[in-house]
């Protein structure tokens, strides 16, 4: 058997975490970023799409809104729900 561990997002030799993030309302968060960088994600059409229902429940804004910032990422309840930082960083969810 073969581990495969997927690539720590870098920015020059930079690892790219997550240092804020604010819920700016309507499902968006406004994300800054160890790099400088700032985007405002907006996480609603992707929460539309889908069509699992662990991924909809997230349409609560309430349960939305209990994002924390865990290692660097956005995590809601307990890795639940979490995104990868090259689509943070981008400012588009997939």
């Amino acid at each position: 058997m073969r581990i495969v561990e997927e690539p720590i997002e870098v920015y020059g030799n930079d690892v790219v975490e997550v240092i804020s993030a604010n819920y700016a309302g309507n499902f968006a968060i406004n994300i800054k970023f160890n790099t400088g960088d700032e985007k405002l994600v907006e996480f609603k059409p992707f929460l539309l799409n889908s069509h699992h229902p662990s991924i909809q429940k997230y349409l609560d804004e309430k349960l939305f809104r209990q994002f924390v910032i865990v290692d660097g990422n956005l995590n809601w309840n307990d890795f639940d729900l979490i995104f990868p930082i090259k689509n943070l960083l981008e400012g588009k969810i997939h």
